[in-house]
C-alpha cells in the first residue's frame, strides 16, 4: 500500500526527553529502592529507544527483558486487538517488574500486557510510559509514571514509527500528512 505523503513538525525535543528520562529514573530508583533486582520489561518494538536511555540512568541493579504486543500494524490507529508477538524469556513471579511503554494511546494493548504480566505473580508490577493521550483513552489503565502527556496527534520519533519509519528520530514529532 502506498504510503501519504507527510511532514513532521517537531513537538518535543531530545533536550527535554533527556531531562524527563532522568527525572523519571530517579523517581522509578527511589520507588524500588532496597529491591535485590527490578525486571525492566521494554514493549517493543516502540519502547526500545526510551528503555535504553531509561536503564542507563536507573540506580539499581536491572534485569531487561522484553515483551512484543502489537495492535497497529501499519496503521495510524489501534485495530484493538492485541497480539503478542514475542514473550518475556524470563520468569517474573515473586520478582518486581516495570514495564516500559513507548506511548499509551486507547490503553487496549496495555490494559491486555499487564493483565497477562499480572496473572504471572510478580511481587511487584509498575508501568513507565514516555507518552500518554488520556484523550483517546478506551480502557480505564494508566502508567504508575507518565514522561509527557500529549493531545491526540499521531507521533513518531524516538523509538516510535510510522510503518517502520522514523524510530531513529531523536525527538518526538507530529506527523501532518500533506495531502
Amino acid at each position: 500500500m502506498p504510503q501519504r505523503p507527510y511532514v513532521i513538525e517537531p513537538m518535543i525535543s531530545a533536550k527535554a526527553i533527556a531531562a524527563r528520562v532522568e527525572a523519571l529514573a530517579g523517581e522509578i530508583a527511589a520507588a524500588f529502592a532496597g529491591t535485590d533486582k527490578l525486571i525492566v520489561v521494554g514493549l517493543l518494538r516502540g519502547s526500545f529507544v526510551f528503555i535504553a536511555d531509561l536503564v542507563r540512568e536507573l540506580d539499581l541493579p536491572v534485569e531487561v527483558d522484553f515483551l512484543e504486543a502489537s495492535s497497529y500494524g501499519n496503521a495510524t490507529r489501534s485495530s484493538r486487538e492485541v497480539r503478542i508477538l514475542k514473550d518475556l524469556r524470563g520468569e517474573i513471579a515473586g520478582r518486581d517488574v516495570l514495564v516500559v511503554e513507548d506511548i499509551v494511546d486507547t490503553g487496549f494493548t496495555l490494559w491486555h500486557v499487564r493483565t497477562l504480566l499480572a496473572a504471572r505473580s510478580p511481587k511487584r508490577l509498575e508501568v513507565c510510559a514516555l507518552l500518554d493521550k488520556p484523550s483517546r483513552r478506551e480502557v480505564d489503565i494508566r502508567a504508575t509514571w507518565t514522561g509527557f502527556v500529549i493531545p491526540d496527534e499521531f507521533v513518531v520519533g524516538y523509538g516510535i514509527d510510522f510503518a517502520q519509519r522514523n524510530r531513529n528520530l531523536p525527538y518526538i514529532g507530529k506527523v501532518r500528512f500533506t495531502e
